[in-house]
């Protein structure tokens, strides 16, 4: 019986080096594909933040701070969000038997909410 196996990742990059691992090392592997979330890519929810910086204003000699925040809309150049939402979905085809070495390769690879269907 053929079995699919599906794994979160943080990165592509993460995500094509756990289907290489899972080639070479598990038998009964048909395919492994990578589906890769785009949504990801667009910054326009990250536009509209600000970051704050705190600075400190005053210090007594009873060690007692003031400070002061200044905010600033975000950019692109300080929060990377291209870098940062990269969530990859792995999916490998394989036989049944090979369904608990593909989990836990997958696993040992950094993956989470591994699922698998028959």
């Amino acid at each position: 019986m053929i079995s699919r196996v599906t794994a979160d990742f943080e990165s592509p990059e993460l995500a094509d080096l756990a289907m290489k691992r899972v080639r070479e090392s598990v038998e009964y592997v048909y395919s492994a594909k990578m589906m890769y979330h785009r949504t990801g890519e667009n910054p326009t929810g990250m536009s509209r933040s600000s970051t704050f910086s705190l600075i400190p204003a005053y210090y007594n000699s009873h060690s007692n701070y003031l400070t002061d925040v200044i905010g600033s809309p975000a950019s692109e150049d300080i929060i990377p969000a291209r870098r940062r939402y990269r969530t990859t979905t792995a999916c490998i085809v394989c036989g049944s038997a090979a369904v608990d070495n593909v989990i836990s390769v997958l696993n040992a690879m950094g993956g989470s909410n591994i699922r698998f269907a028959q």
